[in-house]
């Protein structure tokens, strides 16, 4: 996914950009309007992330030019945050609207959220017997339905979308409870053992493994 974060601040660009990079997105800068269109016009991005206190073209008037020509979705980031405010941004076009100071998990979460919205329905993910479907939010093994709850579905999902990767605790708390998740609880062990438990009942081999002092892996073995 390609993110771009218009600014006029150095020092929130390159921070926003060691975020965003470190989630694995790919970010791109610009400082004001110009280098904006640039951006959106050779290398159509899947967020635009979108200052609204600008100089020159404020954030409000470039918003409306890129809805003119693009429904990407647009986050604006604003120190301005009276109810006035907020709906001239969202008005101009915006998906959504942060007021800053912010802490850096809840952006990337709402990016995370506006990204989902824009993905089209995605077909069924495949890893050894399981098939995972996202848009029926089924589950088999083989030919068999696996009935899961929603936080065991959405854990498999987010393994099954990152196989034979290591993820850690705090990546599950992050993505399937949200980021201000206890870190201390043992929630996540009993979901994945609840899980385990049903996809081997139904007949699939151990693929969701523990990574001891670090979080699971979804692969084939133990190598």
């Amino acid at each position: 996914m390609r993110v771009l974060v218009v600014d006029d601040d150095a020092r929130i660009r390159d921070s926003l950009k060691r975020q965003l990079a470190y989630e694995g997105y790919n970010v791109a800068l610009a400082a004001g309007a110009q280098e904006a269109f640039a951006h959106i016009t050779d290398s159509p991005p899947d967020l635009v992330i979108l200052d609204l206190m600008l100089p020159g073209m404020g954030g409000l008037e470039i918003c409306r030019r890129i809805r003119e020509v693009d429904d990407v979705p647009i986050l604006m980031l604003t120190a301005k945050g009276t109810l006035e405010d907020k709906v001239d941004g969202l008005d101009s076009g915006a998906d959504d609207y942060l007021v800053k100071p912010f802490q850096p998990e809840e952006l990337l979460a709402r990016a995370r959220a506006l990204l989902r919205r824009r993905q089209p329905q995605s077909a069924a993910l495949k890893f050894g017997t399981l098939t995972l479907d996202p848009s029926a939010r089924q589950v088999w093994v083989e030919d068999k339905v696996v009935d899961l709850s929603t936080k065991e579905f959405d854990l498999l999902e987010l393994l099954i979308r990152h196989p034979r990767q290591v993820l850690t605790r705090e990546t599950f708390y992050d993505r399937i409870w949200g980021y201000d998740f206890s870190g201390e609880s043992n929630i996540l062990e009993v979901y994945i053992r609840y899980l385990r438990s049903k996809l081997e009942a139904a007949g699939s081999p151990r693929y969701i493994q523990t990574v001891r002092g670090v979080g699971y892996v979804l692969r084939e073995d133990n190598t």
